[in-house]
């Protein structure tokens, strides 16, 4: 996401006789890019975090410290579907930049 420097956000529309400055237009536009970082920092950080309590609850089942077997398929799903929303937030992002591209084409 770093190396997107080349893309330049939108500019606000002024539309019904509301007047903003350029700072503000800056401003709302970082606003609204730290946000969509967040989301997906957001994802991934659960992704992460999910994957690593299914490797730690395998570590006790084969150690024979896990006491509740149903515990590690439980974990094993949610971390599945972690990555299915990571991987559904991937996808409706590529089909919305591939959208903005066409549109200025």
């Amino acid at each position: 996401m770093e190396g997107a420097g080349f893309i330049t956000p939108m500019q606000l529309w002024n539309i019904g006789g509301s007047e903003l400055n350029e700072a503000q237009n800056v401003a709302a536009a970082n606003t609204d890019a730290s946000l969509f970082k967040n989301i997906f920092k957001t994802a991934v950080d659960q992704v992460k975090e999910t994957q690593a309590d299914v490797e730690h609850k395998q570590y006790l089942l084969s150690t024979g410290q896990l006491d509740d077997a149903h515990t590690l398929p439980i974990a094993e799903a949610k971390a599945a579907l972690s990555v299915d929303v990571l991987i559904t937030l991937r996808n409706k992002t590529l089909e919305a930049y591939n959208e903005l591209i066409k549109m200025n084409a």
